[in-house]
């Protein structure tokens, strides 16, 4: 049964809402906006560590990005990606500062997702992967 329960952190969405280039997904259990086709941003309202704003970026673009938000730092579990979390006192100005960088196509921000892998055909055969059918082989 799906969660009724409602990310908190969407707001910082909303700016993108009207461009054609966003996309909306689901992710670890929080929600990930992508633009043109790239990872940008995680808002996840969970337990700590995943409390907060995560931005999908290289490890070449860390410091660029830090010395303008200082408040930004290296994810604890996902140390490839900058957090900052909701608990920090500009947590809204910087998760408005990033959703302007996002729009603004800013080449710090935003990674090329990997891709997923495609079912192995022994999965397909065993039923496996495929939940609790009860439809005949």
């Amino acid at each position: 049964m799906p969660s009724k329960i409602r990310n908190s952190l969407l707001w910082i969405f909303d700016a993108f809402e009207r461009d054609p280039g966003y996309l909306h997904k689901l992710m670890f259990g929080a929600d990930a906006a992508y633009m043109d086709g790239l990872l940008c941003l995680i808002a996840a309202d969970r337990e700590k560590p995943f409390n907060g704003l995560l931005v999908c970026t290289s490890h070449d673009r860390h410091a660029a990005l830090i010395d303008e938000m200082p408040s930004l730092q290296p994810h604890p579990v996902l140390g490839k990606w900058l957090y900052v979390t909701q608990d920090d006192a500009e947590f809204e100005a910087i998760a408005q500062h990033l959703a302007e960088l996002v729009l603004a196509r800013d080449p710090r921000v935003g990674v090329e997702p990997k891709p997923r892998k495609p079912a192995r055909k022994s999965a397909l055969k065993t039923g496996k992967g495929r939940g609790n059918s009860v439809l005949p082989e």
